[in-house]
């Protein structure tokens, strides 16, 4: 097996002709010791060429989707630490080697770079408040540890990187590492580093409410996949309220006269109590199953041997 590199640079692209060259220029001069890798997803122009030339390894991921791109380069690429970013010039090169350094000095796996606007119009329409929910919903759901879960811009380490089981194939990709590294409480931190406006000739590929929803899909299966106890037992209680608010009119009703009228009421009530305690159950079941699962990751993470600082220092 080849030794790893020190550092890797990655970069999946789909149509970024205008910008590519300038982004693996921007890397090579902020990291000169780094490999910089593009990987061509299909693009309808000439990307490829163009990162090429501007002195990139250039390879092909044919499934279509930022995910599967991703999963790609992290099965392909050997390395000690690996800064994935986008092609479209919109992160700050320049701040790699401080995000590298926090990585190497504080003994992370994953420190990102969440995005300070340079410009005003940095962040299309919509943007910045979708973000902001859905990094408070992952927070409130899986704990405390990023401000911008949506930052393509991140330097992960080896350990990271070779124990990551990536089920998502688009743009969703983002919310799933970060989910990840918050359920397996690895060592994370953030950055905060500038954020650009795309260039004219290179409009985004994230279509805000397509892809937004996506990622809020992505969020509510990584719930149910993850923190079953607390989706199932959040239904159950909702199950369990329908059913008492309507058994306290035949409460009273056989409390005062000893008869309960509403015969079907009745029947409804005990099914939607019983339907409760069955969600409930089955929440408990799945919670059981979900800490068999946490643990088999935990071990492939720890199988990987931590590298990195070997790697930077040799």
């Amino acid at each position: 097996m080849s030794q790893p590199s020190n550092i890797a640079v990655l970069l999946p692209c789909y149509n970024e002709e205008p910008c590519i060259a300038g982004v693996v220029t921007a890397f090579r001069q902020s990291l000169p010791e780094a490999v910089v890798y593009v990987y061509d997803n299909n693009s309808r122009d000439k990307t490829a060429q163009a990162a090429q030339d501007a002195g990139a390894i250039v390879r092909k991921e044919t499934y279509q989707g930022k995910g599967n791109v991703v999963r790609r380069m992290f099965s392909d690429i050997e390395a000690g630490i690996y800064v994935i970013a986008d092609g479209d010039g919109t992160y700050d090169a320049s701040a790699a080697p401080e995000l590298i350094r926090k990585l190497i000095e504080e003994n992370l796996d994953m420190v990102v770079a969440s995005r300070m606007e340079t410009e005003s119009n940095a962040y299309r329409h919509g943007h910045k408040l979708g973000n902001y929910c859905l990094t408070g919903m992952v927070k409130y759901l899986f704990g405390f540890g990023f401000t911008d879960i949506l930052s393509g811009y991140r330097v992960l380490s080896r350990r990271y990187v070779k124990s990551f089981p990536i089920a998502s194939s688009g743009f969703e990709i983002e919310t799933e590492m970060s989910v990840h590294a918050l359920q397996l409480r690895l060592p994370v931190a953030e950055i905060s580093t500038h954020y650009g406006v795309r260039l004219k000739e290179s409009p985004s590929k994230l279509n805000t409410y397509r892809d937004g929803f996506r990622v809020l899909m992505t969020i509510f299966s990584l719930m149910a996949s993850e923190r079953p106890r607390l989706l199932f037992g959040t239904i159950a209680a909702g199950f369990a309220m329908v059913s008492v608010v309507m058994a306290i009119p035949l409460l009273v009703t056989w409390i005062q006269t000893g008869l309960v009228p509403r015969f079907p009421t009745a029947i409804f009530c005990v099914g939607t109590m019983l339907l409760a305690a069955m969600v409930l159950g089955f929440g408990w079941l799945l919670h059981v199953v979900t800490r068999g699962r946490v643990e088999t990751k935990r071990l492939a993470y720890l199988v990987q041997q931590a590298v990195f600082h070997d790697t930077v220092k040799s």
